[in-house]
């Protein structure tokens, strides 16, 4: 597994970092005691670490049978399994699982199947938690639909929450879809929903840990 940082962190990671150059230097050259410029540098240190890690973009490998497969789109915790009508685009009663993202997992969005493309849709809406049930119908978000190499239907949801603003979504109608690339990007904290037929087999529950691309969440029928 290759780690990177992902392009959509380049440019923030660069700015940031002068940012945080120009204040440290202002503090050393400036300010005394000595202690306080260097509780500047331990503070500055950490924060540029815990942005960095958010950005990290793995490139990962499916290494399992792909057949009707559903895989984690992203790294989180498993926060809700239940029976669901989807009224924007399914029009129908799904079963949906949602993945919380916190700011300390890879924001990196993975297909969850592989298939093709059919519609990308993009919804404004509100800033609330995205650990909220609500967050689903009512915050800003970005809907993809999938269709499954056995002809089902798969909805992927990329979730925006108080702190994250700004979801960024690759996918294109007619394009391949394939659960070792990635779908979009999420920043700084969310949840992504897959609303799935009723039939197909879940194989987590709510609490557990999924990693996006790797752990296999259930099975088409």
């Amino acid at each position: 597994m290759k780690v990177k940082i992902h392009s959509e962190g380049t440019n923030i990671l660069i700015v940031l970092l002068i940012i945080m150059i120009l204040i440290n230097l202002s503090a050393w050259m400036f300010i005394r005691p000595a202690g306080i410029p260097v509780t500047f540098s331990v503070i500055s240190g950490v924060l540029y670490l815990l942005v960095v890690n958010f950005f990290r973009s793995p490139r990962r490998t499916f290494k399992g049978d792909r057949e009707r497969v559903i895989v984690s789109s992203v790294d989180g915790t498993v926060v809700a399994l239940e029976e669901v009508f989807e009224p924007e685009v399914l029009k129908r009663k799904v079963r949906m699982l949602s993945v919380f993202m916190s700011v300390f997992n890879v924001h990196a969005n993975w297909f969850p199947v592989d298939g093709e493309v059919l519609l990308v849709r993009h919804h404004r809406g509100r800033y609330l938690s995205a650990y909220l049930p609500k967050a689903s119908i009512e915050n800003e978000r970005s809907t993809v639909l999938i269709r499954a190499e056995n002809g089902q239907e798969i909805l992927m949801r990329q979730i925006a929450g108080a702190v994250a603003r700004r979801i960024v979504t690759y996918a294109e109608p007619r394009e391949r879809a394939n659960i070792e690339d990635h779908m979009g990007f999420i920043k700084f904290g969310s949840r992504v929903d897959l609303y799935l037929p009723l039939d197909a087999e879940i194989f987590v529950n709510i609490g557990d840990k999924t990693v996006g691309g790797v752990t296999v969440v259930g099975r088409l029928r």
